[in-house]
Protein backbone atom coordinates (compact mmCIF):
# COMPACT_ATOMS: atom_id res chain seq x y z
CA UNK A 1 0.00 0.00 0.00
CA UNK A 2 2.89 2.25 0.90
CA UNK A 3 4.61 1.45 -2.46
CA UNK A 4 1.27 2.46 -4.79
CA UNK A 5 1.61 6.07 -2.52
CA UNK A 6 5.35 6.54 -2.98
CA UNK A 7 4.95 5.36 -7.37
CA UNK A 8 2.05 7.89 -7.71
CA UNK A 9 4.05 10.62 -5.75
CA UNK A 10 7.10 10.53 -8.39
CA UNK A 11 4.96 10.37 -11.30
CA UNK A 12 3.04 13.36 -10.46
CA UNK A 13 6.19 15.22 -9.94
CA UNK A 14 7.89 14.53 -13.33
CA UNK A 15 4.20 15.61 -14.74
CA UNK A 16 4.45 19.06 -12.65
CA UNK A 17 8.36 19.33 -13.76
CA UNK A 18 7.67 18.98 -17.71
CA UNK A 19 5.04 20.98 -17.87
CA UNK A 20 7.13 24.18 -15.83
CA UNK A 21 9.63 23.56 -18.55
CA UNK A 22 7.27 24.24 -21.16
CA UNK A 23 5.65 26.90 -19.97
CA UNK A 24 8.72 28.79 -19.77
CA UNK A 25 9.89 30.94 -21.84
CA UNK A 26 12.95 30.10 -24.20
CA UNK A 27 15.65 32.95 -24.31
CA UNK A 28 16.38 34.19 -27.55
CA UNK A 29 19.78 35.18 -28.99
CA UNK A 30 20.41 38.89 -29.65
CA UNK A 31 18.96 40.46 -33.08
CA UNK A 32 21.63 41.60 -35.57
CA UNK A 33 20.46 44.92 -34.59
CA UNK A 34 21.24 44.27 -31.15
CA UNK A 35 25.15 43.01 -32.47
CA UNK A 36 25.83 45.53 -34.96
CA UNK A 37 25.28 48.01 -32.06
CA UNK A 38 27.46 46.06 -29.39
CA UNK A 39 30.50 46.02 -31.78
CA UNK A 40 30.21 49.53 -33.33
CA UNK A 41 31.79 51.12 -30.41
CA UNK A 42 34.57 48.72 -30.17
CA UNK A 43 38.07 49.85 -30.21
CA UNK A 44 39.12 47.01 -33.19
CA UNK A 45 37.73 46.92 -36.82
CA UNK A 46 34.47 44.89 -36.58
CA UNK A 47 33.18 43.10 -39.85
CA UNK A 48 29.59 41.35 -39.94
CA UNK A 49 28.64 39.20 -43.02
CA UNK A 50 25.46 38.01 -43.70
CA UNK A 51 26.47 35.37 -46.34
CA UNK A 52 29.03 37.18 -48.23
CA UNK A 53 27.44 40.46 -48.38
CA UNK A 54 28.81 43.66 -45.46
CA UNK A 55 25.94 44.22 -43.02
CA UNK A 56 27.74 46.02 -40.38
CA UNK A 57 31.32 46.89 -39.24
CA UNK A 58 32.78 48.90 -36.14
CA UNK A 59 33.95 53.04 -35.81
CA UNK A 60 37.23 51.05 -36.35
CA UNK A 61 36.62 49.46 -39.20
CA UNK A 62 35.19 52.59 -41.11
CA UNK A 63 38.70 53.78 -40.24
CA UNK A 64 40.53 51.30 -42.12
CA UNK A 65 41.13 53.48 -44.57
CA UNK A 66 39.53 51.28 -47.62
CA UNK A 67 36.19 50.74 -49.24
CA UNK A 68 34.64 46.71 -48.44
CA UNK A 69 31.52 46.13 -50.05
CA UNK A 70 32.05 42.35 -49.27
CA UNK A 71 33.73 39.19 -48.34
CA UNK A 72 36.11 39.25 -50.90
CA UNK A 73 37.15 42.87 -50.39
CA UNK A 74 37.92 42.10 -47.39
CA UNK A 75 39.89 39.61 -48.08
CA UNK A 76 41.71 41.21 -50.76
CA UNK A 77 42.40 43.76 -47.96
CA UNK A 78 43.88 41.38 -45.41
CA UNK A 79 45.71 39.13 -47.49
CA UNK A 80 48.83 41.01 -47.40
CA UNK A 81 48.71 40.29 -43.26
CA UNK A 82 46.94 37.24 -43.52
CA UNK A 83 47.24 35.13 -47.03
CA UNK A 84 45.28 32.27 -44.43
CA UNK A 85 42.21 34.34 -44.37
CA UNK A 86 39.20 32.24 -45.90
CA UNK A 87 38.05 32.46 -49.11
CA UNK A 88 34.09 32.61 -47.99
CA UNK A 89 32.05 32.35 -44.83
CA UNK A 90 31.17 28.82 -45.14
CA UNK A 91 34.77 28.26 -43.80
CA UNK A 92 33.96 29.49 -40.28
CA UNK A 93 29.96 28.52 -40.65
CA UNK A 94 31.82 24.49 -41.14
CA UNK A 95 34.00 25.24 -37.92
CA UNK A 96 32.34 27.53 -35.54
CA UNK A 97 35.25 30.12 -35.06
CA UNK A 98 38.30 30.39 -36.77
CA UNK A 99 41.24 32.05 -35.38
CA UNK A 100 43.41 33.42 -38.40
CA UNK A 101 47.69 34.60 -37.35
CA UNK A 102 49.32 36.83 -38.92
CA UNK A 103 51.91 36.38 -41.56
CA UNK A 104 54.48 38.55 -39.52
CA UNK A 105 55.11 36.79 -36.31
CA UNK A 106 56.32 40.45 -34.79
CA UNK A 107 52.78 41.98 -35.93
CA UNK A 108 50.62 42.12 -32.61
CA UNK A 109 46.96 41.33 -34.30
CA UNK A 110 45.19 38.52 -35.24
CA UNK A 111 41.49 37.86 -36.70
CA UNK A 112 39.03 36.26 -34.93
CA UNK A 113 36.33 34.81 -36.85
CA UNK A 114 33.18 33.30 -35.62
CA UNK A 115 29.43 32.26 -36.79
CA UNK A 116 26.72 33.72 -34.59
CA UNK A 117 23.11 32.34 -35.56
CA UNK A 118 23.56 33.23 -39.16
CA UNK A 119 25.99 36.46 -39.30
CA UNK A 120 30.00 36.13 -40.07
CA UNK A 121 31.78 38.21 -37.40
CA UNK A 122 35.44 38.88 -38.38
CA UNK A 123 37.54 40.91 -35.34
CA UNK A 124 41.00 41.98 -35.82
CA UNK A 125 42.13 41.88 -32.51
CA UNK A 126 44.87 43.58 -30.21
CA UNK A 127 47.24 41.54 -28.65
CA UNK A 128 48.38 42.99 -25.65
CA UNK A 129 50.73 40.45 -24.61
CA UNK A 130 54.37 40.66 -25.75
CA UNK A 131 55.90 38.18 -28.22
CA UNK A 132 57.82 36.42 -25.95
CA UNK A 133 54.99 35.87 -23.59
CA UNK A 134 52.59 34.49 -26.13
CA UNK A 135 55.46 32.22 -27.09
CA UNK A 136 56.25 30.65 -23.73
CA UNK A 137 53.51 28.10 -24.24
CA UNK A 138 55.02 26.47 -27.26
CA UNK A 139 58.94 26.36 -26.97
CA UNK A 140 58.97 24.69 -30.52
CA UNK A 141 57.61 27.67 -31.80
CA UNK A 142 58.85 30.29 -29.32
CA UNK A 143 62.46 28.27 -31.14
CA UNK A 144 61.48 29.28 -34.65
CA UNK A 145 59.99 32.31 -34.59
CA UNK A 146 62.83 33.60 -32.27
CA UNK A 147 65.41 32.45 -34.46
CA UNK A 148 67.99 34.84 -35.48
CA UNK A 149 67.87 33.98 -39.05
CA UNK A 150 65.24 33.73 -41.64
CA UNK A 151 62.51 31.21 -41.63
CA UNK A 152 59.32 31.15 -43.64
CA UNK A 153 56.97 28.82 -44.95
CA UNK A 154 56.00 28.87 -49.21
CA UNK A 155 52.14 27.79 -49.57
CA UNK A 156 51.60 25.51 -52.93
CA UNK A 157 50.87 28.71 -55.36
CA UNK A 158 54.94 30.10 -54.03
CA UNK A 159 53.45 32.72 -51.49
CA UNK A 160 54.75 32.79 -48.38
CA UNK A 161 52.27 32.07 -45.86
CA UNK A 162 53.90 32.07 -42.60
CA UNK A 163 57.41 34.41 -41.82
CA UNK A 164 59.80 34.97 -38.66
CA UNK A 165 60.35 38.26 -37.27
CA UNK A 166 64.20 37.94 -38.40
CA UNK A 167 62.20 37.11 -42.61
CA UNK A 168 60.52 40.11 -41.33
CA UNK A 169 63.97 42.85 -40.83
CA UNK A 170 65.37 41.32 -43.82
CA UNK A 171 62.20 42.16 -46.31
CA UNK A 172 61.77 45.35 -44.62
CA UNK A 173 65.75 45.67 -45.67
CA UNK A 174 65.38 44.51 -49.29
CA UNK A 175 61.42 45.73 -50.14
CA UNK A 176 61.43 48.61 -47.39
CA UNK A 177 58.73 49.01 -45.04
CA UNK A 178 56.00 47.87 -47.26
CA UNK A 179 55.83 44.33 -46.35
CA UNK A 180 52.67 43.19 -48.17
CA UNK A 181 54.70 41.45 -51.06
CA UNK A 182 53.70 37.88 -50.23
CA UNK A 183 56.35 36.69 -52.95
CA UNK A 184 59.54 35.03 -51.61
CA UNK A 185 62.78 37.01 -51.16
CA UNK A 186 64.67 34.14 -52.75
CA UNK A 187 63.93 32.11 -55.54
CA UNK A 188 63.08 28.71 -54.96
CA UNK A 189 63.01 27.38 -58.48
CA UNK A 190 66.62 27.13 -59.20
CA UNK A 191 67.64 23.71 -58.31
CA UNK A 192 71.27 23.51 -59.41
CA UNK A 193 72.79 22.87 -55.34
CA UNK A 194 73.78 20.00 -54.61
CA UNK A 195 71.14 17.91 -53.45
CA UNK A 196 68.12 20.57 -54.85
CA UNK A 197 67.73 21.99 -51.56
CA UNK A 198 70.33 23.55 -50.20
CA UNK A 199 72.21 25.60 -52.32
CA UNK A 200 74.56 29.65 -52.06
CA UNK A 201 72.25 32.37 -53.14
CA UNK A 202 72.26 36.12 -53.23
CA UNK A 203 69.62 39.04 -52.92
CA UNK A 204 70.34 42.86 -53.04
CA UNK A 205 68.17 45.82 -51.70
CA UNK A 206 66.42 47.35 -53.93
CA UNK A 207 68.72 50.47 -55.49
CA UNK A 208 71.56 49.04 -54.40
CA UNK A 209 74.40 47.09 -56.23
CA UNK A 210 75.33 45.49 -52.48
CA UNK A 211 74.57 41.57 -52.66
CA UNK A 212 73.94 39.41 -49.21
CA UNK A 213 74.83 36.15 -49.40
CA UNK A 214 72.89 33.51 -47.36
CA UNK A 215 72.81 29.48 -47.29
CA UNK A 216 69.31 28.05 -48.61
CA UNK A 217 68.30 25.41 -47.21
CA UNK A 218 64.40 24.19 -48.17
CA UNK A 219 62.58 21.54 -46.35
CA UNK A 220 59.17 19.92 -48.21
CA UNK A 221 55.99 19.46 -45.86
CA UNK A 222 53.07 17.98 -47.48
CA UNK A 223 52.44 21.15 -50.58
CA UNK A 224 54.44 23.99 -48.61
CA UNK A 225 58.09 24.49 -48.21
CA UNK A 226 59.77 25.37 -45.01
CA UNK A 227 63.03 27.82 -46.00
CA UNK A 228 65.44 28.56 -43.69
CA UNK A 229 68.53 31.10 -44.41
CA UNK A 230 71.55 31.29 -42.67
CA UNK A 231 73.77 34.22 -43.26
CA UNK A 232 77.05 33.56 -44.75
CA UNK A 233 78.45 37.23 -45.80
CA UNK A 234 81.32 36.74 -43.12
CA UNK A 235 82.02 33.36 -45.15
CA UNK A 236 81.89 35.82 -48.23
CA UNK A 237 83.71 38.10 -47.74
CA UNK A 238 86.48 35.79 -46.35
CA UNK A 239 86.63 33.41 -49.92
CA UNK A 240 87.04 36.91 -51.36
CA UNK A 241 89.49 38.35 -49.63
CA UNK A 242 91.80 35.03 -49.88
CA UNK A 243 90.97 34.42 -53.24
CA UNK A 244 92.45 38.14 -53.96
CA UNK A 245 95.13 37.38 -51.62
CA UNK A 246 95.87 34.30 -53.35
CA UNK A 247 95.75 36.19 -57.12
CA UNK A 248 98.14 39.04 -55.22
CA UNK A 249 100.72 36.04 -54.63
CA UNK A 250 100.37 34.72 -58.37
CA UNK A 251 101.16 38.29 -59.62
CA UNK A 252 104.00 38.04 -57.57
CA UNK A 253 105.64 34.77 -57.86
CA UNK A 254 104.64 35.36 -61.55
CA UNK A 255 107.14 37.77 -61.87
CA UNK A 256 110.30 35.33 -59.69
CA UNK A 257 112.98 33.62 -62.10
CA UNK A 258 112.85 30.67 -59.36
CA UNK A 259 110.28 27.92 -60.10
CA UNK A 260 107.43 27.66 -57.44
CA UNK A 261 105.74 24.29 -56.56
CA UNK A 262 103.33 24.66 -53.75
CA UNK A 263 101.93 21.14 -52.86
CA UNK A 264 99.07 21.14 -50.33
CA UNK A 265 98.58 19.03 -47.23
CA UNK A 266 97.22 15.90 -49.45
CA UNK A 267 100.84 16.60 -51.45
CA UNK A 268 98.64 17.80 -54.39
CA UNK A 269 99.76 20.97 -56.78
CA UNK A 270 98.16 23.87 -55.54
CA UNK A 271 100.25 26.28 -56.61
CA UNK A 272 102.85 27.03 -59.00
CA UNK A 273 104.25 30.30 -61.62
CA UNK A 274 105.07 30.32 -64.72
CA UNK A 275 109.13 30.34 -63.58
CA UNK A 276 108.76 26.25 -62.82
CA UNK A 277 107.25 25.94 -66.48
CA UNK A 278 110.51 27.02 -68.07
CA UNK A 279 113.34 25.68 -65.62
CA UNK A 280 111.49 22.05 -65.88
CA UNK A 281 109.88 22.11 -69.02
CA UNK A 282 106.39 20.37 -67.62
CA UNK A 283 103.88 20.95 -69.82
CA UNK A 284 101.30 23.45 -68.02
CA UNK A 285 98.04 21.61 -68.63
CA UNK A 286 99.49 18.51 -66.43
CA UNK A 287 101.00 21.08 -63.67
CA UNK A 288 97.33 22.60 -63.83
CA UNK A 289 95.56 18.96 -63.39
CA UNK A 290 97.21 19.37 -59.63
CA UNK A 291 99.55 16.14 -59.66
CA UNK A 292 100.18 14.31 -56.62
CA UNK A 293 104.10 15.03 -55.58
CA UNK A 294 105.20 11.35 -56.51
CA UNK A 295 103.47 12.10 -60.20
CA UNK A 296 105.63 15.54 -59.98
CA UNK A 297 109.06 14.09 -59.37
CA UNK A 298 108.34 10.99 -61.79
CA UNK A 299 107.33 13.59 -64.59
CA UNK A 300 111.19 15.24 -63.88
CA UNK A 301 112.79 11.82 -64.01
CA UNK A 302 111.37 10.60 -66.77
CA UNK A 303 112.58 14.46 -69.07
CA UNK A 304 115.76 14.08 -67.13
CA UNK A 305 115.18 17.15 -65.26
CA UNK A 306 116.75 15.92 -61.96
CA UNK A 307 119.63 13.40 -61.14
CA UNK A 308 119.03 9.81 -62.62
CA UNK A 309 118.46 8.35 -59.07
CA UNK A 310 121.49 5.44 -58.21
CA UNK A 311 118.59 2.74 -57.55
CA UNK A 312 115.27 2.61 -59.23
CA UNK A 313 114.10 -0.10 -56.69
CA UNK A 314 114.42 2.55 -53.61
CA UNK A 315 113.30 5.76 -56.08
CA UNK A 316 110.07 6.08 -53.82
CA UNK A 317 111.90 5.41 -50.34
CA UNK A 318 114.31 8.37 -51.72
CA UNK A 319 111.07 10.67 -52.67
CA UNK A 320 109.15 9.99 -49.39
CA UNK A 321 112.58 10.72 -47.26
CA UNK A 322 112.44 14.28 -49.82
CA UNK A 323 109.26 15.48 -49.03
CA UNK A 324 109.22 14.26 -45.61
CA UNK A 325 112.86 16.72 -45.30
CA UNK A 326 110.89 19.14 -46.92
CA UNK A 327 108.19 19.57 -44.55
CA UNK A 328 110.94 19.77 -41.86
CA UNK A 329 113.16 22.69 -43.88
CA UNK A 330 115.79 19.99 -44.18
CA UNK A 331 116.34 19.52 -47.82
CA UNK A 332 118.37 21.45 -50.24
CA UNK A 333 120.38 20.11 -52.76
CA UNK A 334 122.19 21.06 -56.22
CA UNK A 335 120.62 19.09 -58.92
CA UNK A 336 123.13 18.86 -61.94
CA UNK A 337 121.65 17.75 -64.78
CA UNK A 338 122.76 16.19 -67.49
CA UNK A 339 122.25 18.79 -69.92
CA UNK A 340 125.00 20.46 -67.94
CA UNK A 341 122.47 22.53 -66.17
CA UNK A 342 122.62 23.37 -62.58
CA UNK A 343 119.68 23.82 -60.11
CA UNK A 344 119.29 24.67 -56.80
CA UNK A 345 116.46 22.21 -55.50
CA UNK A 346 115.16 23.33 -51.52
CA UNK A 347 112.21 22.35 -49.66
CA UNK A 348 109.93 24.38 -47.36
CA UNK A 349 107.07 23.64 -45.39
CA UNK A 350 104.42 25.60 -45.57
CA UNK A 351 101.21 26.78 -43.23
CA UNK A 352 98.14 23.56 -42.78
CA UNK A 353 100.87 21.21 -43.45
CA UNK A 354 102.06 22.39 -47.31
CA UNK A 355 105.16 21.62 -48.26
CA UNK A 356 106.75 24.27 -51.16
CA UNK A 357 109.60 23.72 -53.51
CA UNK A 358 111.72 25.80 -55.18
CA UNK A 359 114.06 25.38 -58.26
CA UNK A 360 116.64 28.25 -58.81
CA UNK A 361 118.77 27.75 -61.95
CA UNK A 362 122.63 28.29 -60.70
CA UNK A 363 124.27 27.25 -63.81
CA UNK A 364 125.78 30.33 -64.23
CA UNK A 365 127.09 31.23 -60.88
CA UNK A 366 128.41 27.47 -60.64
CA UNK A 367 129.99 28.13 -64.29
CA UNK A 368 131.43 31.42 -62.81
CA UNK A 369 132.74 29.65 -59.76
CA UNK A 370 134.21 27.04 -61.74
CA UNK A 371 136.01 29.28 -64.08
CA UNK A 372 137.24 31.41 -60.91
CA UNK A 373 138.56 28.26 -59.07
CA UNK A 374 140.07 27.53 -62.32
CA UNK A 375 142.02 30.58 -62.09
CA UNK A 376 143.38 30.89 -58.97
CA UNK A 377 144.35 26.67 -59.44
CA UNK A 378 146.28 28.31 -63.22
CA UNK A 379 147.54 31.57 -61.31
CA UNK A 380 149.21 28.86 -58.14
CA UNK A 381 150.68 26.83 -60.52
CA UNK A 382 152.17 30.08 -62.28
CA UNK A 383 153.38 30.79 -58.83
CA UNK A 384 154.51 27.46 -57.79
CA UNK A 385 157.12 27.33 -60.86
CA UNK A 386 159.20 30.73 -59.71
CA UNK A 387 162.50 30.16 -58.10
CA UNK A 388 161.83 33.08 -55.82
CA UNK A 389 159.57 32.49 -52.76
CA UNK A 390 156.92 34.23 -53.10
CA UNK A 391 154.33 35.80 -50.48
CA UNK A 392 150.97 37.57 -51.22
CA UNK A 393 148.75 39.46 -48.40
CA UNK A 394 145.39 41.06 -48.61
CA UNK A 395 144.64 44.68 -47.84
CA UNK A 396 143.75 43.34 -44.09
CA UNK A 397 146.79 41.71 -43.89
CA UNK A 398 145.87 37.75 -44.21
CA UNK A 399 148.29 36.06 -45.98
CA UNK A 400 146.48 34.99 -49.48
CA UNK A 401 148.94 33.08 -51.99
CA UNK A 402 152.29 31.58 -51.34
CA UNK A 403 154.74 29.34 -54.02
CA UNK A 404 156.36 26.48 -53.37
CA UNK A 405 159.06 28.23 -53.21
CA UNK A 406 157.76 30.11 -50.39
CA UNK A 407 157.13 26.93 -48.26
CA UNK A 408 160.32 25.54 -48.88
CA UNK A 409 162.27 28.59 -47.84
CA UNK A 410 160.42 29.33 -44.77
CA UNK A 411 159.77 25.31 -43.99
CA UNK A 412 155.72 26.04 -43.33
CA UNK A 413 152.99 24.95 -45.17
CA UNK A 414 149.91 27.83 -44.23
CA UNK A 415 147.38 25.12 -46.76
CA UNK A 416 147.70 22.81 -43.67
CA UNK A 417 145.91 24.68 -41.43
CA UNK A 418 142.41 26.34 -41.34
CA UNK A 419 143.55 29.41 -39.55
CA UNK A 420 144.51 32.44 -41.15
CA UNK A 421 148.42 33.56 -41.67
CA UNK A 422 148.78 37.00 -40.78
CA UNK A 423 151.57 39.62 -41.46
CA UNK A 424 152.41 39.20 -37.78
CA UNK A 425 152.78 35.97 -37.58
CA UNK A 426 154.32 35.42 -41.34
CA UNK A 427 157.10 38.46 -40.11
CA UNK A 428 158.04 36.45 -37.06
CA UNK A 429 158.84 33.38 -38.25
CA UNK A 430 161.17 35.14 -40.94
CA UNK A 431 162.92 36.94 -37.90
CA UNK A 432 163.32 33.68 -36.11
CA UNK A 433 165.31 32.46 -39.50
CA UNK A 434 167.32 36.05 -39.82
CA UNK A 435 169.30 38.50 -38.31
CA UNK A 436 168.18 41.06 -36.65
CA UNK A 437 166.78 44.11 -39.08
CA UNK A 438 164.13 46.92 -38.45
CA UNK A 439 162.74 45.51 -42.14
CA UNK A 440 160.08 43.07 -40.68
CA UNK A 441 158.52 46.27 -38.91
CA UNK A 442 158.23 48.60 -41.70
CA UNK A 443 157.11 45.49 -44.17
CA UNK A 444 153.90 45.62 -41.55
CA UNK A 445 153.54 49.11 -41.55
CA UNK A 446 153.56 49.10 -45.21
CA UNK A 447 151.15 46.03 -45.64
CA UNK A 448 148.73 47.90 -43.19
CA UNK A 449 149.36 51.53 -44.85
CA UNK A 450 146.84 52.47 -47.40
CA UNK A 451 148.64 55.31 -48.99
CA UNK A 452 151.90 56.35 -50.61
CA UNK A 453 152.85 53.05 -51.54
CA UNK A 454 155.69 52.40 -53.78
CA UNK A 455 157.75 49.50 -54.35
CA UNK A 456 161.03 49.22 -52.11
CA UNK A 457 163.57 46.46 -51.22
CA UNK A 458 165.98 45.73 -48.76
CA UNK A 459 168.62 42.62 -47.79
CA UNK A 460 168.20 40.71 -45.40
CA UNK A 461 170.17 37.68 -44.00
CA UNK A 462 169.91 33.89 -43.02
CA UNK A 463 171.16 32.63 -40.21
CA UNK A 464 172.56 29.93 -42.24
CA UNK A 465 175.01 32.91 -44.24
CA UNK A 466 172.76 33.43 -47.11
CA UNK A 467 171.46 36.67 -48.31
CA UNK A 468 167.96 37.54 -49.36
CA UNK A 469 166.37 40.53 -51.69
CA UNK A 470 163.10 41.39 -49.84
CA UNK A 471 160.88 43.07 -52.93
CA UNK A 472 158.03 44.36 -51.33
CA UNK A 473 155.45 45.34 -54.04
CA UNK A 474 151.79 47.31 -53.95
CA UNK A 475 149.28 45.40 -55.74
CA UNK A 476 145.51 46.01 -56.74
CA UNK A 477 142.93 46.17 -53.92
CA UNK A 478 145.34 47.30 -51.10
CA UNK A 479 147.04 44.04 -51.50
CA UNK A 480 150.94 43.45 -50.83
CA UNK A 481 153.53 40.73 -52.62
CA UNK A 482 156.54 40.11 -50.90
CA UNK A 483 159.54 38.59 -53.07
CA UNK A 484 162.51 36.70 -51.74
CA UNK A 485 165.16 36.17 -53.88
CA UNK A 486 168.37 34.76 -53.16
CA UNK A 487 171.86 36.62 -53.89
CA UNK A 488 173.18 34.41 -55.80
CA UNK A 489 170.28 33.99 -58.55
CA UNK A 490 170.97 38.01 -58.79
CA UNK A 491 174.59 37.44 -59.13
CA UNK A 492 174.08 35.04 -61.93
CA UNK A 493 171.66 36.83 -63.52
CA UNK A 494 173.25 38.68 -66.53
CA UNK A 495 173.76 42.14 -66.48
CA UNK A 496 172.37 44.43 -69.70
CA UNK A 497 175.28 47.05 -70.81
CA UNK A 498 174.16 50.55 -71.60
CA UNK A 499 174.69 49.74 -75.90
CA UNK A 500 172.15 46.85 -75.14
CA UNK A 501 169.34 48.54 -73.29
Amino acid sequence: MISEWVLMGVVCLVSASMVLLWLTPRQAKPPLSQVTSLDKLSNDPIFLFEGTELVGLSDAGEREGVEIADWPGLRAHLAGRFPNFPESPDQIQQAGELVVPPVDVSARQDVHCEWIDGVTRVHLRQMDEPAPKRLELDPVRAATESAPYPVWCVDSQGAVCWHNEAYSRLARKVRGQDTRDLSPLFDLTDTTGPNGHRRRISISPEGSDQKLWFDLSVVERDENKLCYATDINAVVDAEVAQRNFVQTLAKTFAQLSIGLAIFDRNRQLALFNPALIDLTALPADFLSGRPSVMSFFDRLRNQNMMPEPKSYGGWRQQMNDLVEAAADGRYQETWSLPSGSVYSVSGRPHPDGAVAFLFEDITAEITLTRRFRSELELGQSILDQLEDAIAVFASDGALAFSNVAYHQLWQVDPEASFATVSVLDATRIWQNECSATPVWGEIRDFVARRENRSQWREQVHLRSGQTLICTISPIQNGGTMIRFTSQSHVSQTPKLSAAQS
